[in-house]
């Protein structure tokens, strides 16, 4: 590429230059005799156009002898002798191109009027090509080259180190992970991926220490849990191995605790089965046709015994016309039932709960409200996470931590939310909210 440029393009362009200088002064002087004749008047032209011309000039006797020339010091030219090419057959106003080396040459023969060859005009120029360039600085392009693969081999090293280190303790804490050490977090810190990458690893520790704490805080629970209604039933069972049934009250009053902690096992049963589903990340339903009034009848009436053995006042206010709604009765039954044991475990004797039904731009609500202690704004999204337990003397202190947790699991599979209103000392609202699907 570079020669079909330089002999293409650059050098025909160098010697249309100089034949064209060439060309002009030979012009000038064949009307002249002087410039031939006389070494000084030649070489004072010589020093005036000189500044005008693309190359060197000189003039030269057909002999070759140097009469003035641009390029030569000052002093007694005679004796210089310049070798001519062929000009026998060169007319006036043709040239000859030469090129010696680096030295671009262009003679034009210079004729009288008498057409007589009387000298000739020579003009010259150093042509220094691309590759000459090239062959002249391979030394220090060579330099520049092997410094170039030595920055290049030093600046590899150094990032292959830079990332090999932090790549390193990324797999050691992937190691410790695997091996159950869960404690270890990594330091953020290298190029852009791998501090994405031991953020994400950091956030894996986070999430395998929390799940590890809810483990332990689940099998705390359990005991506790099953603990308090095994031991009521033991004591129950005992007292009735003992004579105890002899007395009709008494074993009535023994049997009945029994049922009750019976059906706090139960409830308990029915919170593992909602931690369960959350484990799995699904819920399955088995939607059908629900009259809400009915339905609601029934999953009020045990919860209103309860109220109204502890001396709360119960307040209900659903309408007949509800419509039906198309969803999972047991699962839903669960989630407000575990809404209304929550309002009961929390509110006083002499407090009040009520429980409000209807139907808003095609949700259908169930409020159930109550005059507990109420809860603090910075709780009010904790207590729908499992195993939370609210500050004392507020919500959420003794059970499992489940139920609220469950019941807004519940409704988001029906494709609803829970919403909540509440204030230290001014009781709390549980709003849950699901779209109605016609029957």
């Amino acid at each position: 590429m570079l020669y079909v440029l330089e002999t293409r393009l650059l050098l025909p362009m160098v010697y249309r230059n100089l034949e064209k200088d060439a060309t002009l002064m030979a012009e000038i002087t064949r009307n002249q005799p002087v410039f031939w004749q006389y070494g000084e008047a030649a070489q004072a032209l010589v020093d005036g156009v000189s500044p005008y011309l693309s190359g060197s000039l000189s003039i030269l006797t057909t002999n070759g002898n140097l009469l003035a020339t641009s390029r030569a010091p000052a002093g007694d030219l005679s004796g210089e002798v310049v070798e001519l090419p062929d000009m026998k057959a060169v007319r006036q106003g043709q040239t000859i191109q030469l090129k010696r080396g680096t030295l671009a040459e262009v003679f034009a023969p210079v004729y009288d009027l008498n057409n007589r060859m009387i000298g000739v005009v020579r003009m010259t120029t150093q042509v220094v090509t691309v590759t000459d360039e090239v062959y002249q600085l391979r030394y220090i392009l060579g330099g520049v080259l092997l410094l170039g693969v030595l920055a290049g081999v030093g600046f590899g090293s150094y990032l292959a180190i830079s990332i090999n280190k932090p790549i390193q303790r990324v797999s050691r804490s992937i190691r410790e992970l695997a091996n159950g050490n869960w404690q270890t977090h990594l330091e953020v810190e290298g190029p852009e991926e791998l501090q994405a990458l031991s953020q994400e690893v950091n956030l894996l520790v986070d999430r395998l220490q929390n799940l590890e704490k809810t483990r332990q805080q689940l099998l705390s629970n359990l005991v506790h849990e099953l603990g308090r209604p095994l031991g009521a039933l033991h004591s129950a069972s005992q007292a009735l191995l003992k004579g105890a049934d002899k007395d009709a009250e008494l074993a009535k009053d023994l049997l009945t605790g029994m049922d009750s902690e019976i059906g706090r096992l139960q409830m308990l049963l029915n919170d593992l089965a909602g931690l369960h589903d959350q484990t799995l990340g699904r819920m399955d339903l088995k939607r059908k046709p629900v009259e809400i009034a009915d339905w609601l009848a029934t999953v009020l009436s045990p919860w209103r015994a309860e109220a109204d053995t502890k001396g709360v006042r119960w307040q209900v206010s659903v309408p007949t016309d509800l419509p039906a709604v198309e969803m999972d009765p047991d699962r839903m039954a669960q989630a407000v039932g575990n809404l209304l044991s929550n309002a009961i475990k929390f509110t006083p004797a002499g407090g009040a709960i009520r429980v409000e039904t209807s139907v808003n731009s095609g949700w259908l609500e169930i409020g159930v409200a109550d005059s507990g202690p109420g809860i603090a704004a910075e709780e009010q999204e904790k207590i729908f996470q499992p195993f939370y337990h609210g500050a004392q003397n507020r919500r959420v202190v003794e059970g499992m931590g489940l139920g609220l947790s469950i019941a807004r699991d519940i409704v988001q599979a029906h494709g609803g939310e829970i919403k909540l209103t509440s204030a230290p000392g001014q009781g709390s609202c549980f709003m849950l909210r699901i779209p109605i699907q016609s029957a």
